[in-house]
């Protein structure tokens, strides 16, 4: 078949059957007219009027064979990949799909410990034994850097048996390792390499940008393409290139673990977001020109560092994104939480906050106006709190945890509450992560060390949000009943 770039096949069918006037009797309910009015009034009446269903003509997500299936042969020619799925759960879907399709019971899979929380719901339901191999801290900004050569190679001979390297491009921060020379050295090995590049579906279409995955050797990347490509929350693809995965297989734990009612008008989105990708031309140029400039006045602000080039290493920090904006006001007496909040109350929101950093993403809504609102409003929380302001309580980095159940094991073994002091040297039942960014301090499996304790005492006190335990006060914890 061949492929039309300037076709939207999805939409197009969707839009079709939405401008009829149809008998409605199948799902969804409202039939496209019958809906509550608050929400007519806020989202208007064409959106409802597309919220269809499989009729025919717009095929099944689950096994395509129409439409759907050449939306997604489109998004895979357009992404360099050879196939491509739609994901209407997100990355998490894509991630843990892979996870299960590639690792039965006991196996190993190899990835960093900065892991996104969604992988841990392939490691349960896989039953895969994680091996975590520790990524370094960035000078001066403490975020996690990528895996160094020297860590990855060392994981591989360490762990012939491993059945996939799992790999993270970029980073919730923008960063990347040298993802060429780990797939390089995985294939030699004789596994694939995943890519979770939830925050690259941009990659591919700038040259200003990184390399995506694929272009570097993955043999499967999943992309939120609702964060940086314009689709629609909670959309995303999955990509195989290569032989090296069982795309049969993949496609089957898809169709097990996806939903089996797919919203048409997010569907729809992915199919006109690939299309923008592709035919606008210089889509990121303009925000790859206002990234540059809100950097140059960011580190004329005293007390403000803006991680940059200067501090690519060429091995762990091989390079970044330069669409996010990583700005420290450590040196300012602030938390990122604080600046964050500050921020906030002047109608300026970040992507993320930690303990010292703002994340900021410039993406495609960004204009020159907001940037400087941004940047005088910074500059003002810098200035009143060099004045006024009092540093809010921290809690530094979560220390290391050692394995003694994989996390499949720990998730079902019988548990119970106990208080967070009582829990030193008990094995965990849950995963806590500070969110965001959502990086897991302690997963199901792990034993629960005092520094561990400390650590979330210190959380909690600084009043941060957490996810994954059952009580997100932190009061109590789940642990192993054993």
């Amino acid at each position: 078949m061949s492929l039309n770039q300037k076709e939207t096949p999805l939409l197009g069918a969707m839009l079709k059957i939405a401008a009829g006037n149809a008998g409605r009797f199948h799902v969804p309910g409202h039939g496209g007219t019958s809906v509550p009015p608050e929400l007519l009034a806020a989202l208007g009446p064409g959106l409802f009027r597309a919220d269809l269903t499989e009729l025919p003509g717009l095929d099944d997500l689950s096994s395509p064979s129409g439409v759907i299936e050449y939306a997604q042969q489109l998004a895979a020619d357009a992404f360099g990949a050879d196939s491509t799925f739609f994901l209407l759960n997100g990355s998490t879907l894509g991630l843990q799909s892979l996870v299960a399709a590639c690792c039965p019971p006991g196996s190993k899979i190899i990835l960093p410990r900065n892991i996104h929380r969604s992988l841990l719901g392939g490691l349960i339901i896989s039953g895969a034994q994680p091996v975590f191999l520790n990524p370094g801290l960035v000078p001066d900004f403490n975020f996690a850097s990528g895996l160094s050569r020297e860590t990855v190679r060392r994981g591989l001979a360490d762990h012939p048996g491993a059945r996939v390297l799992l790999l993270i491009h970029p980073s919730y921060y923008g960063v990347t390792g040298d993802t060429a020379s780990h797939a390089e050295a995985a294939h030699e090995a004789g596994i694939p390499v995943i890519a979770d590049e939830a925050h690259g579906a941009h990659l591919r279409f700038h040259p200003g940008l990184p390399e995506d995955s694929l272009s570097l050797g993955a043999d499967a990347s999943v992309q939120s393409m609702h964060k940086t490509g314009g689709s629609l929350t909670q959309t995303a693809l999955l990509h195989l290139k290569g032989g090296r995965l069982d795309r049969g297989r993949v496609a089957g734990t898809l169709a097990l673990l996806q939903t089996s009612s797919p919203s048409y008008p997010l569907m729809a989105s992915l199919d006109a977001s690939r299309k923008r990708l592709l035919m606008e031309g210089d889509l990121f140029g303009r925000s790859l020109e206002l990234a540059l400039a809100l950097r140059e006045k960011l580190i004329k602000i005293k007390g403000i560092e803006v991680f940059g080039s200067e501090h690519v290493d060429g091995d762990a920090v091989y390079g970044f994104d330069p669409l996010r904006v990583v700005v420290s006001v450590r040196k300012a007496g602030l938390t990122g939480y604080q600046a964050a909040g500050r921020l906030a109350r002047r109608g300026l929101f970040v992507e993320m906050a930690d303990q010292q950093n703002l994340v900021l993403v410039i993406g495609l809504g960004v204009d020159a106006v907001h940037c400087e609102n941004l940047l005088q409003a910074l500059k003002e929380a810098v200035e009143n709190n060099s004045r006024n302001g009092k540093r809010a309580p921290g809690f530094g980095m979560a220390p290391s945890a050692a394995a003694r159940m994989s996390p499949r094991e720990a998730w079902f073994a019988p548990s119970r509450n106990v208080r967070l002091p009582q829990a030193a040297g008990k094995v965990s039942a849950e995963w806590v992560a500070v969110f965001p960014p959502g990086i897991p301090a302690l997963i199901p499996g792990e034993e629960i060390s005092p520094e561990m304790i400390e650590f979330l005492t210190a959380v909690r006190a600084a009043g941060a949000h957490v996810q994954g335990p059952c009580d997100s006060s932190l009061v109590f914890l789940r642990v192993v009943d054993e």
